[in-house]
């Protein structure tokens, strides 16, 4: 779930960027950036914040990623001096690394998302149909993303998008923090939760970032962009 820009500085770990160490959001890391973190730390996002050469693994391992290559854990192990032993004492497992990657990329993207919004002067489900239309335009855009999704299919598909997945938990409760945020807790006359309704959201935005790996179809914004827009009532 990457910013399309290689340059994004909002990480987990950094300073203001994770519940566990209750600092509030800056201009630089808007809510939409770090709500998720916060709703669901991971032993590795906290660890990251303290621990020196987990974060420089987790830089390393950032930066194969945008590159387009694969993370693999004795490469990475090799380029950073130590043994996979190491590694993995710092990091976790190659799925935990994977995940804090993928996140530290959907945060900035999501900034950029609720930034265009916030630039066309949107409002209600207005906006958030086009903050998450925004969203899903740039997952389909980062060709490094893509690779990532060719080249692990099953991995990508249970790490983005199942009940297990923290990404997938971040995700939801951003979704929820924007529907009560412009929407209110009574959502579309009441005929449905935040919760519920950020649920369907996340589900339309995962079916249209991922189809080519669920059903063989064309990742499609514009079709996000209408189901957004029906399931808000924004039409």
């Amino acid at each position: 779930m990457p910013s399309t820009s290689s340059t994004a500085t909002v990480e987990p770990g950094a300073s203001g960027a994770s519940g566990a160490s209750g600092a509030s959001a800056t201009p630089s890391r808007p809510p939409i950036a770090t709500v998720g973190l916060e709703s669901a730390p991971s032993w590795l996002s906290e660890r990251l914040e303290t621990h020196a050469d987990a974060r420089r693994a987790f830089d390393e391992a950032r930066e194969t990623f945008i590159a387009g290559r694969r993370i693999d854990m004795g490469a990475l192990a090799t380029s950073l001096g130590v043994d996979r032993t190491s590694l993995f004492r710092w990091v976790g497992n190659r799925d935990a690394l994977l995940s804090e990657v993928l996140w530290s990329l959907a945060m900035p993207t999501l900034a950029q998302a609720e930034e265009a919004g916030d630039e066309a002067g949107l409002a209600g489900a207005e906006r958030v149909a086009a903050i998450l239309t925004h969203f899903v335009a740039d997952l389909n855009r980062a060709d490094y993303f893509r690779q990532f999704l060719r080249r692990e299919p099953a991995r990508a598909l249970r790490l983005l998008t199942t009940k297990e997945s923290e990404i997938q938990r971040r995700y939801l409760a951003t979704a929820e923090w924007l529907v009560r945020r412009d929407l209110g807790e009574t959502p579309l006359g009441g005929a449905i939760d935040p919760a519920s309704l950020a649920y369907l959201l996340v589900r339309v935005s995962e079916s249209f970032t991922y189809a080519d790996l669920i059903t063989g179809d064309q990742p499609s914004a514009e079709r996000a962009r209408v189901a957004f827009r029906v399931l808000l009532r924004a039409d």
